[in-house]
């Protein structure tokens, strides 16, 4: 693992800020804040975040009134340098460590050396984010009902991301606290002895609480109430009673089991995500089973808050927060720790004037990338054209790794060995919005012009499997992707595609190419999906998808799609093969596939019940189980089913 993340700083060192020094200076996507470390009070951090967040971004900021009235003195916040930003979503990846001890400390100082001696700072360095220090209400009678209520105030502000209030012109003012040192996706939870105690008797139980932590480390637990775990949450235990034990197992599932020197692990055979990893010993020190807590469990595990608004979640006075629902979905994650995953998928970003000729009308081009490459492709051990690669389509207001990660994409990479490409194609003019110019209107040039780069650097890349696929707005990067550049990918996967545009249609001249050739095209929507994806009166798929799948149908040689919605709900076409799953154990997912004349399914629509317009991590194994069974002959240019 050093070899590899020695490669990956070579490759950073190289490509990173490549700007040459005659090219037309364009802003630069800022994926970090550049802030110092700083470790503060709650009180501290809720009255500094305002004047720190508008000096940094330029916006209004106030505090959390969630958090004016929390619990003095009871609480601290060390913050990681370089913090990720809110320019885009990638402060959903903030990942955030809250430690609940009973603990009682002389001074600030004395609280940070806890923290310190815990290793925690030092996991919040690499990862970048926050820990939260907590310490009871009360110390002489320890954590109680007090305490749960100061968890909900400090869970509504940490997970608010993007809330703001607006005065009678309509001007906004945000709330600091969720940006200053929150998230939402990498959040976990401590507890260590009545800290452990608390998370178990008054957090556990309620599946608000429990369904937004990423994973637990209990030392030295009991559960005094009688109470069960609201959800599945994967969990490590130290010193654990039998039957705080008992109560994790169930609510997980996790019934299957295996032996290490050190653990009893216990996970769901069919989830293993859904683990209780048991200590055989309580002798190492807590330093040593917060680092195993956290290599082993935590960054194996995340959320994702992709649920209907408001789902499950109590009338309070935070219920109008943003990301105030439960559960958050709960899948695995492939952690991208100093530029690499453990299982050696390297994460580069490129800033670089190299498709510099492709510009909007506001003078912005296609400048910030990133690279997601497995490491047999740098080291140059695979073999030449062994590698797909896929082109991956950030959405409105997403952060590239950010979308590519809770598409479940780097996951994928991880185990399949796929190369990833994640363009940010977001206007980063300041005041410019998605509506006004911005890099996404050359992507229709710009995109293709990126694939074919990534097969000129790699010779490992295989040019016969190349696919795109994309979230929301990036749904429609792929479209157009495709329909500019039909012969380089092999199958995409457009999922709720649409923009304030509508989806590209091609110049006489584009559609001509399909005359030569074919693209499998697997299109997919969710219930509560954008309108161009899904038409949620009339119960059909949307219009711009109807244009589109009838488009692609025609260009793939499978003649003219007529739809009949009465006779067909909601594809309108006789589909040769329908498949119903269930997402994550949670959501009904329908595939409608649709074959040309050799049997061969060239299109397909996929639906998710319940879903809004967000991202989840199953639509990326969705896209891939498509896109996979394809690829196009180098010389012929046919599509190869290898199904």
């Amino acid at each position: 693992m050093k070899h590899s993340m020695k490669i990956a700083a070579v490759l950073a060192a190289a490509m990173v800020c490549g700007l040459s020094a005659g090219a037309e200076e364009i802003p630069k996507y800022e994926q970090h804040f550049a802030n110092e470390a700083t470790f503060e009070t709650l009180e501290e951090a809720h009255q500094n975040g305002s004047a720190e967040l508008n000096a940094l971004t330029g916006k209004d900021y106030m505090p959390d009134p969630a958090l004016d009235t929390y619990t003095a003195g009871t609480t601290y916040v060390y913050r990681s340098a370089g913090i990720f930003t809110n320019a885009s979503a990638a402060y959903r990846m903030n990942t955030n460590v809250l430690v609940y001890s009973d603990q009682t400390f002389e001074s600030k100082e004395h609280a940070l050396d806890y923290l310190k001696e815990l290793g925690v700072t030092d996991l919040i360095d690499e990862a970048c984010g926050s820990a939260v220090l907590v310490t009871p209400a009360n110390p002489e009678t320890g954590f109680g009902a007090a305490d749960q209520y100061d968890y909900l105030k400090l869970q509504s502000a940490m997970c608010n991301l993007g809330f703001s209030v607006r005065d009678a012109d309509g001007n906004a003012t945000y709330y600091a606290d969720n940006t200053y040192f929150g998230g939402l996706t990498y959040r976990y939870l401590i507890g260590i002895d009545g800290g452990a105690d608390f998370l178990c008797d008054y957090v556990s139980g309620t599946l608000d609480y429990v369904s937004r932590a990423g994973g637990m480390l209990l030392v030295n637990p009991s559960m005094n109430k009688a109470i069960d775990v609201a959800g599945e949450v994967p969990v490590y235990l130290v010193n654990s009673p039998d039957e705080v034990f008992e109560k994790f197992q169930q609510a997980n599932g996790a019934y299957a089991s295996e032996e290490n020197a050190d653990q009893m692990v216990y996970f769901n055979q069919t989830f293993p995500t859904r683990r209780v990893m048991v200590a055989k010993d309580g002798e190492k020190t807590l330093a040593e089973y917060v680092k195993d807590a956290y290599y082993s469990l935590f960054v194996k595990a995340m959320r994702t808050p992709v649920v209907k608004a408001g789902l499950f979640v109590a009338a309070n006075e935070f219920s109008g927060y943003s990301w105030n629902q439960a559960p958050y979905t709960l899948t695995e994650r492939n952690a991208v720790l100093n530029g690499v995953t453990a299982d050696g998928i390297h994460v580069v970003e490129h800033y670089e004037d190299r498709f510099s000729a492709m510009k909007a009308e506001n003078g912005e081009y296609l400048s910030t990338w990133y690279e997601f490459l497995p490491e047999e492709v740098l080291d140059g051990t695979a073999k030449e054209h062994s590698i797909p690669l896929i082109l991956c389509n950030h959405g409105g207001g997403d952060d590239p790794v950010q979308a590519v990660d809770e598409l479940g994409m780097i996951t994928i990479a991880g185990k399949e060995r796929i190369a990833l490409v994640a363009p940010r194609y977001a206007t980063d003019m300041p005041g410019n919005s998605m509506m006004g110019p911005s890099p996404f209107d050359v992507n229709g040039e710009s995109l293709p012009a990126l694939v074919q780069y990534m097969l000129d650097t790699y010779p490992a890349l295989d040019p016969e499997r190349v696919y795109a696929t994309g979230y929301s707005m990036g749904g429609a990067a792929t479209v157009w992707s495709v329909e500019c550049a039909p012969k380089l990918f092999a199958a995409a996967v457009p999922m709720a595609a649409g923009t304030p545009w509508g989806l590209y249609v091609p110049t006489e001249e584009e559609a001509a190419v399909f005359n030569e050739c074919d693209v499998p095209m697997m299109f997919t929507t969710s219930e509560f999906d954008l309108p161009s994806a899904i038409d949620q009166a009339a119960g059909t798929i949307g219009e711009g998808y109807q244009d589109c799948i009838k488009r692609f149908a025609a260009f793939n040689e499978m003649g003219e799609l007529n739809y009949d919605f009465e006779a067909y709900p909601f594809v309108g076409f006789k589909a040769d093969k329908i498949v119903t799953t269930i997402l994550n154990d949670e959501y009904e997912n329908k595939a409608w596939y649709l074959n040309n004349e050799a049997g061969i399914p060239m299109i397909c629509v996929n639906y998710t019940e319940l879903l809004p317009h967000g991202l989840h991590p199953d639509y990326g194994t969705l896209a891939w189980n498509f896109m996979k069974n394809y690829s196009r002959d180098a010389e012929t240019g046919e599509i190869i089913y290898a199904k």
